[in-house]
C-alpha cells in the first residue's frame, strides 16, 4: 500500500509542481500539503486524471492553529473508488485569507464549505450561498475557533413569562454550579464487585 502510494505522491508532484508543497505518508494515508490559491485545478486534475480518479468529495474541515501567523489547515478528503485510494490536501492559510471554493468540482461541497464558514470564519471565494449552517442567524463568532470561549457569549432559553425564546448574555452564578467530588467507593455501604475478593 505504501508503494502505491509513493507511486501516486510522485505523479501527482510531477504533474502539479505549482500546486504541491510537500507530501507524507502515515498510518497509510497519504496527505499533500498545498497552495490554497492552487485548489481548483489540483481538485481538477485529480478527478480527471486517469491515475487518479478522486471522484467522491468525502469531507472538508478545518484545524485552528491561533499560535502560526497562517492560523488555519483547511483539510480536503477525497476517496478514489476506481483506484482504491484516499488522499488528503492541507492548504495553510491566513485568518484574513479566502480559499476559493470548489463547488463547481463537487457539488457537495456547498454545505462542506457552509460548515467551515460557520464553525472557523474561513470564507470560501466564488460560493453560491456563503451563509451559517448550524448556528443560529443572530449567532456571533465562530465555535470550533480556539479562542471561543466553551460557555459561548449567549444563552438561548424559553421564557414562561414572556411565552417566547430570549436571548441573554452567559451569566455563570457559582451556587448554581455544583460538583461532586465523591468517588463512587467512597460512601457506598454495599460491597461493590470485586471487593470481597480483596479481603480474602
Amino acid at each position: 500500500m505504501s508503494d502505491a502510494l509513493t507511486e501516486l505522491a510522485t505523479h501527482i508532484e510531477a504533474r502539479r509542481p505549482n500546486a504541491v508543497l510537500s507530501w507524507s505518508i502515515s498510518h497509510g494515508e497519504l496527505t499533500l500539503e498545498v497552495l490554497a490559491a492552487q485548489l481548483v485545478p489540483l481538485v481538477d486534475f485529480l478527478q480527471t486524471d486517469g491515475s487518479c480518479r478522486f471522484s467522491t468529495l468525502v469531507d472538508i474541515t478545518a484545524i485552528d492553529h491561533p499560535e502560526r501567523s497562517q492560523r488555519f489547515d483547511v483539510v480536503y478528503h477525497l476517496l478514489s473508488m476506481y483506484q482504491n485510494q484516499r488522499i488528503r490536501l492541507k492548504a495553510a492559510i491566513r485568518a484574513d485569507d479566502m480559499v476559493p471554493s470548489i463547488v463547481t468540482l463537487h457539488p457537495s461541497a456547498n454545505w462542506f464549505e457552509r460548515e467551515v464558514f460557520d464553525m472557523f470564519g474561513i470564507l470560501f471565494a466564488g460560493h453560491p450561498d456563503l451563509r451559517r449552517i448550524l448556528t443560529d442567524y443572530g449567532f456571533r463568532g465562530h465555535p470550533l475557533r480556539k479562542d471561543f470561549p466553551t460557555t459561548g457569549y449567549t444563552e438561548v432559553r424559553y421564557d414562561e413569562a414572556q411565552k417566547r425564546v430570549v436571548y441573554e448574555p452567559v451569566k455563570l452564578v457559582q451556587e448554581y454550579r455544583q460538583f461532586d467530588f465523591m468517588s463512587p467507593w467512597e460512601g457506598a455501604d454495599y460491597i461493590l464487585p470485586g471487593d470481597d475478593k480483596a479481603k480474602a
